[in-house]
């Protein structure tokens, strides 16, 4: 970089300030922001190794995982709800243990290698047999947890039996893309247009992935079955005399309702549906199940039509129904093994990526693009694409890999197109430097702790963010890196530093998700759906419930306003938007009332006036306000502690809070 800088006449920044690089390396590796104490801590460290002592303590720190685990859950399209009101992803309820999966073989720096054969053979040692001392051969033993991590391969079931052979699809489509860097979904259609994969090779790679099914595994003793089996059973004793009244109060509406749908049908699909369920063809059913979100007939169109004493009948019945907790469950859609059947069974080409159209004339074979001659496939057919994939000489893998890390500690990726290494993508802006990075990661055992240190202790990430007017007519794209890119909080950081600064933050690692609903009065609710979730809202955002339900609210208002996707499709880079939702939640949510509150509470233990400013200042952007901004914010407290809610108000509206130089 330092020739490019030369050539180019850039004079590149110096290194941050101290509180700078502390709040830039927290943030990155924990998604959190430092606490006051560690705050002193660093600045009275004159080492000359101080920064790299950070960097090991944050890196050790359990929280790391989780900031990690969901950058990589946004690439792999986690999501703890998906597409249809009674499919197995909303009724499941354990996908949350890939999550928390991921969170622990980050934590534990399991090898890049290890960490993407453990999602796609549920063994992170791989599948294919070594010879023992003893001259036999045998598989190497899975890790007992490794289950979990086939949550990634699960999770695209839509239905039990996969009818529309999701899994296989949106295999082919998120492992191409989030291992291999290749847009590979573009030949489901069609031959790609400008990279050199075919659609022979699309469905050769769908077929390593066919004869997976999905299985429940159950995770309970005897005993906690026999317990579980009871306590079911007084759930639904009590929970179904309200199902009833709820029934019977929405009857006369829901009917009214669905006529109204059902009259405006076009008249074959009318008769379909009218007719019988057990009378219908195989092909009357689908058409009925096609129209079943048409007619679904949900609570806000019922109390459209509902008058005032019967919606409020209404609304109290749903609340005893909530108030209703199934026992939380003890079996998972976790795991997913090859089905002997499915194995003797062909993969054809597909019209159009259509399950329903398969063109007989033409086989495939299982396979991958870029196949080598000599891929062994004895040991089974996801075990021979995974030893290619992993291998050291991979030229992708491990590029892929550190453009990924890249792009998450620098907000952009040496390959702006983090997920598409092929024309389109682009070429990388340092591939020197790329190549370098994949060399040394393969050659430290792809550790992913090695590579955020390496990364981190570089110039380039220690320097300021401040413009410079000079370097910034020359390369105001900072393309040759002559500073730091200031980076904006994504929601979770967010949320995590809001309730850290008001000194809430439930920082327990792993387990089920929160769900957020909003009622009537605009006030956040946090309820658990059957079990499903938990009840907890000081939990960190990572732990959040997303995912996409048509009839549904499953995403938070607040993720949404804060570009979180769905998890429908991978998200290899977040959008960023400045949006009114965004600066209306920072001024009005109920969360940040409740915060402004509870640091202002705070600043007021901190000893005198000065001292809670102190303290408002470094909780909320992590540095002690200069004598200016003290000597105004005294003046607006004018002696009344009461005013420092206020301040604490206006430090989570700063920029600043927003933003990490």
């Amino acid at each position: 970089m330092a020739v490019q800088h030369k050539a180019k006449g850039l004079q590149p920044n110096g290194p941050a300030g101290k509180l700078t690089l502390l709040r830039r390396a927290t943030f990155d590796l924990t998604g959190l922001p430092p606490t006051t104490a560690e705050q002193d801590a660093f600045l009275a460290d004159n080492s000359p190794d101080a920064f790299k002592k950070l960097i090991d303590r944050l890196l050790s720190n359990e929280q790391h995982g989780v900031r990690y685990a969901r950058h990589w859950l946004d690439v792999l399209r986690y999501a703890d709800m998906d597409g249809t009101d009674g499919g197995v992803m909303p009724a499941n309820g354990s996908i949350y243990r890939w999550r928390d999966w991921m969170i622990q073989a980050l934590n534990e720096d399991l090898p890049y290698d290890q960490f993407v054969r453990a999602q796609l053979l549920g063994n992170r040692y791989g599948g294919r047999p070594t010879l023992t001392v003893f001259g036999t051969r045998s598989k190497p033993e899975a890790v007992p947890q490794d289950q979990f991590a086939l949550g990634f391969l699960s999770r695209a079931a839509l239905t039990g039996n996969d009818r529309d052979q999701d899994i296989a699809i949106q295999a082919v489509e998120t492992v191409s893309s989030a291992f291999m860097g290749m847009t590979v979904a573009c030949a489901k259609c069609h031959d790609h247009r400008f990279d050199p994969i075919k659609q022979s090779d699309y469905y050769a790679m769908k077929a390593l992935f066919d004869p997976l099914v999905l299985r429940r595994v159950p995770l309970a003793t005897p005993q906690e079955i026999y317990s579980y089996g009871k306590a079911l059973e007084a759930y639904r004793r009590q929970k179904e005399p309200v199902d009833q009244a709820i029934e019977k109060l929405i009857a006369p509406f829901h009917d009214k309702l669905y006529a109204e749908r059902v009259s405006m049908l076009p008249p074959d699909v009318r008769a379909i549906v009218l007719k019988p369920e057990r009378k219908r063809t195989e092909a009357e059913q689908k058409t009925a199940d096609d129209y079943f979100p048409v007619l679904r007939i949900d609570p806000p169109k019922l109390k459209e039509i509902m008058p005032a004493d019967v919606v409020k009948a209404y609304d109290a019945l749903l609340k005893q129904q909530r108030e209703i907790k199934a026992p939380p469950g003890l079996d998972a859609h976790i795991i997913v093994e090859e089905d002997s059947a499915r194995l003797q069974q062909p993969t054809y080409i597909l019209t159009s990526g259509d399950p329903t159209k398969p063109e007989k004339d033409k086989v495939v074979a299982p396979g991958f693009p870029f196949q080598p001659a000599d891929t062994d496939f004895r040991y089974g057919r996801r075990e021979g694409f995974v030893d290619w994939l992993t291998d050291k000489e991979n030229p992708l893998f491990a590029r892929v890999a550190v453009n990924r890390v890249w792009q998450w500690h620098f907000g952009e990726g040496l390959q702006k197109s983090p997920s598409d290494f092929g024309l389109l993508g682009g070429r990388p802006s340092h591939p020197q430097l790329l190549d370098y990075l994949a060399s040394e990661f393969t050659r430290h055992n792809f550790s992913m702790k090695w590579l955020h240190k390496f990364v981190m202790t570089s110039a380039a990430y220690q320097m300021s963010s401040l413009p410079n007017a000079a370097n910034q007519k020359i390369d105001p794209a900072n393309a040759s890196l002559w500073r730091f890119r200031l980076q904006r909080l994504e929601a979770e950081p967010l949320w995590d530093a809001i309730l850290s600064s008001a000194g809430e933050l439930d920082l327990t690692i792993g387990g089920k998700s929160f769900q957020i609903v909003k009622t009537d009065s605009k006030q956040s609710i946090f309820l658990p759906k059957d079990g499903t979730f938990e009840a907890k809202k000081n939990r960190r955002a990572a732990y959040m419930t997303r995912g996409y339900i048509p009839s549904t609210e499953v995403m938070a208002h607040f993720l949404q306003s804060f570009d979180v996707d769905d998890g429908r499709t991978p998200c290899p880079v977040r959008t960023q938007t400045i949006t009114a939702p965004q600066a209306l939640f920072s001024m009005n949510d109920p969360l940040i009332e409740e915060a402004t509150a509870k640091l202002a509470a705070r600043a007021q233990k901190a000893g005198d006036l000065p001292a809670g400013v102190q303290l408002a200042y470094r909780e909320t952007i992590g540095r002690p306000p200069s004598a200016t901004e003290l000597d105004r914010a005294l003046s607006y407290v004018g002696g009344d502690p009461a005013k420092l809610k206020g301040l604490a108000w206006l430090l989570y509206n700063l920029d600043e809070f927003l933003f990490v130089p």
